[in-house]
Parts: C-alpha cells; sequence; structure tokens
C-alpha cells in the first residue's frame, strides 16, 4: 500500500469527489482520491443533467474535450395521469448559444473525463479500493484511512468523504446518522437506444440540441415521486423514482413502476423501437436543507450526496455536488495555506463559504416543501393530476353539451374528490413553502 502521507485523501470518484479532488490537486496539494469502481464512473451508469456555470469554474475549457451529449433547448414539465398528461413546455433558440447552459451527459463516460482531469493536476486516482473505515488518533480525529489492501492503512491530514448518499464510512466512525427511508428516494433508469435521425425527427431537434421532459401524477402510484425523459445522441435516459419509505409502504416494486410509465400513450411513441442496454438502481437524497448532516469536523468534511446536498424540487444534484467538492477544496487549501492544523474549528470555513453559495440558500429558501409533498403526497401525485387532465379534456372536447353544464361537472369533479376547504388548504401551504 502506499506509505506516504497525503494533504488530503477523497472518497470516492463522482462528482462531488472529483470536484474536490481536482480543485486541490491543481493548487498543489498532494491528493490520493480512493474509488470503489474498476475505474472513475465505472458504477455510475446514471444518466443526468450538467449545468455548465458550476463545471465551467472547475474546468474552464471543457467543451472543447469532455464528453457531452446534447445541449438543451427545451424543457418540458408534464401533469399526468393514466391516459393523458397536461404539460408546460418552455424552448427557446437563446439555448443554441456559443456556449450553451445545460447538457445532457452519461455519468460513466463522464466522471471517468472528470477525474482524468484531475489526476493530470496532479491527484494520485487508486481505483479497485475499498475505504472500510476512518482511521483516528487518540484524540478522535480522522487521520486517514484502511482499504482492503495489504497494509492497507493511508494518512492524510484531512479526509473527503464523497461516498454518496447511502455510505458507510461516515456513520460507521459516528460521523454522521444514516438517512432515513423518507429522506432517499429510489431511482430506477433505462437506456433505449435508438439512431440519432429518430431521436431528432421525434423531438423536433437538429444538430445536438436537446429536450428534457419531467414528469408527475399517477405515474408514482401516489407516492412522492417523479418520472424523468432525457434525449442523448444515440439514446434516450427514461427513468422514474419514489422515495424508499413509500415503497416500503405501498409494496410497489420500481421496476413495475418503471414499467408503466414506459407503456403510458404519452411515452410509448417517443420510445418506440429502441433497444434497451441498460438497466440500473441509483439512491438520491430526497430531505431537502432540514437532512443536511454535520458537514465537518477533525480531520474530515462531507461533500455532494453524502451530505444530501439535492435540490429535490428543482431536480438539480450534480451542480451541487461539483459545487460542495470544489468549495471544500478550497477551504481545505485556504486551511493548508496558512498552516493552520485540520481542526474542526478551522474546518469550518467550508460550511461557511457554502452557506454563502447559491447550494444552502437555495436549499434553505425551499426547506419546507420536501415534508409538504410527502405529506400530501396522494393529493399533489394521485387526486389532483387526475382532476386538472379530466378538467383540461372536458374544456378542450365539442361535442355538443353547453359550456355552462361542462362547467359544473368540473366543479362537481372538483369538490367529490377533495373539499374547497382542502384544496385551498393544500394551495396555501404549497404557497407558503415557496415563498
Amino acid at each position: 500500500m502506499i506509505e506516504e502521507r497525503f494533504d488530503a485523501i477523497v472518497v470516492g470518484a463522482g462528482m462531488a469527489g472529483n470536484a474536490a479532488a481536482l480543485t486541490m490537486a491543481k493548487r498543489g496539494l498532494k491528493v490520493l482520491q480512493i474509488e470503489r469502481g474498476e475505474y472513475p464512473g465505472s458504477k455510475n451508469v446514471q444518466g443526468a443533467i450538467l449545468y455548465a456555470d458550476m463545471l465551467e469554474k472547475l474546468v474552464p475549457d471543457f467543451r472543447e474535450d469532455a464528453p457531452l451529449e446534447r445541449h438543451l433547448v427545451e424543457q418540458r414539465f408534464w401533469m399526468m395521469d393514466g391516459k393523458s398528461h397536461t404539460g408546460l413546455h418552455h424552448r427557446s433558440d437563446d439555448f443554441n448559444e456559443e456556449k450553451p447552459n445545460r447538457y445532457t451527459i452519461i455519468r460513466a463516460q463522464f466522471d471517468k473525463w472528470l477525474s482524468s482531469r484531475a489526476q493530470e493536476a496532479g491527484a494520485v486516482v487508486l481505483c479497485e479500493t475499498t475505504v472500510k473505515e476512518l482511521v483516528k488518533d487518540a484524540y478522535g480525529k480522522v487521520i486517514g484511512v484502511l482499504t482492503d489492501r495489504d497494509g492497507g492503512e493511508v494518512h492524510a491530514d484531512v479526509v473527503v468523504l464523497a461516498e454518496g448518499v447511502n455510505g458507510l464510512l461516515g456513520t460507521k466512525a459516528e460521523l454522521r446518522e444514516r438517512p432515513t427511508p423518507d429522506n432517499v428516494a429510489l431511482a430506477v433508469k433505462e437506456m433505449h437506444f435508438l439512431p440519432r435521425e429518430t431521436i431528432e425527427a421525434r423531438f423536433n431537434l437538429k444538430g445536438d440540441e436537446g429536450v428534457v421532459i419531467e414528469a408527475a401524477g399517477t405515474i408514482s402510484a401516489g407516492m412522492t415521486g417523479m418520472g424523468f425523459l432525457y434525449t442523448n445522441k444515440e439514446s434516450i435516459s427514461i427513468g422514474i423514482g419514489c422515495l424508499v419509505a413509500d415503497f416500503q409502504k405501498s409494496g410497489e416494486t420500481p421496476y413495475d413502476l418503471l414499467d408503466r410509465f414506459k407503456k403510458h400513450p404519452s411515452i410509448a411513441p417517443l420510445i418506440e423501437g429502441s433497444e434497451v442496454k441498460e438497466y440500473a438502481g441509483h439512491l438520491i437524497p430526497e430531505g431537502g436543507y432540514n437532512a443536511i448532516p454535520q458537514l465537518y469536523g477533525d480531520g474530515w468534511v462531507v461533500v455532494g450526496d453524502a451530505a444530501q446536498l439535492n435540490n429535490a424540487l428543482h431536480r438539480e444534484g450534480s451542480n451541487l455536488a461539483m459545487t460542495s467538492g470544489r468549495i471544500a477544496g478550497e477551504a481545505i487549501f485556504q486551511v493548508k495555506s496558512r498552516k493552520d492544523p485540520m481542526t474542526k474549528q478551522n474546518l469550518a470555513l467550508y460550511k461557511t463559504m457554502l452557506d454563502d453559495s447559491f447550494v444552502i440558500k437555495d436549499l434553505k429558501k425551499y426547506k419546507d416543501m420536501p415534508g409538504l409533498l410527502h405529506i400530501q403526497s396522494q393529493n399533489f401525485f394521485l387526486t389532483y393530476p387526475q382532476l386538472i387532465n379530466k378538467a383540461l379534456q372536458n374544456f378542450v372536447r365539442v361535442d355538443g353539451t353547453p359550456k355552462i353544464e361542462k362547467e359544473k361537472t368540473t366543479i362537481k369533479s372538483f369538490v367529490s374528490a377533495r373539499s374547497w376547504g382542502g384544496l385551498f388548504g393544500d394551495a396555501f401551504r404549497f404557497a407558503r413553502a415557496w415563498r
């Protein structure tokens, strides 16, 4: 095993871990990054949306060689019932700018590329290695890690935990609690391969333009969750995710949920004739601001999904992961450059800097939203989508029925499904959580 001492050890080579390793290596710190997969990204088959601004702060010229799929010019939001959807679309030619704002990516390829940038900057990346536990001194300060290799103890001034939402290192070392089922979602995804020209024809695209569809409604069977569809160059990422606690209560299986979503009349034509080559599951933090654990301590910091940094309301995760990793790296460099020890007091700088970023500001602003959606899941993900789609169908169907009779039918449907007091109460609570 490696005998030299490092300035920092990063556990994990996902978005957050790679951002932290790259940030510190570029500043001349001696960094060891440990990944249990065969290579960075080998265990991550997730399709994702990449936000350019966050990556530009790490790699200003990333567009030259990063494995990007399509830049997004259109966003669709769908409210679905069993046979229909009511949608809000935004498409703009402004997104065909010289430096696009958002891209679809395939994480297995992207993580490998971002890790290569960290290695070019000087980070040492050790793959196919599992960190078994954190090493502490007699005073409880983290001073390194113990791996599954022979003589597997490695020391460093600080350890960056980028182990993902369900990582066991932090909980095993009693640095943070294990996330509860109501704070974690399980998302399942398939990759559907189609010819490039077919994708572009079905979604009205040209060149490397892309579309994202995000959907909520009866597709989650009354559970708190969403479906998604991302266009890549020659494939479509399609999936759905719900709270683990809801899966436990309902008895629904993720695969059955995804299968029904794929067969929905609004979705099936978009993936018709495709070849499925990948199926995977992924845990996503959903607790929001109120679920964020202690982020730093004597000799350690935690970043990304392991820190519950995910904005479920706005479907943002990768940008929060990269930003938290970068900020952690910058804070560690500042402490190191002052020749100060990596104590809890000094590493509090990471939390101060993170609090001043959009990451915590956004999560704090919508801190009540996850709880509201969890508690009122039957209303927001079952009752209201059905009512909205039925009301719109009545509105656009012309069959000789007087409009006043249709209006009465629509109002009666709302009243019978949910009292007006309850409906307005939910609307008021939603508005307050959104404020």
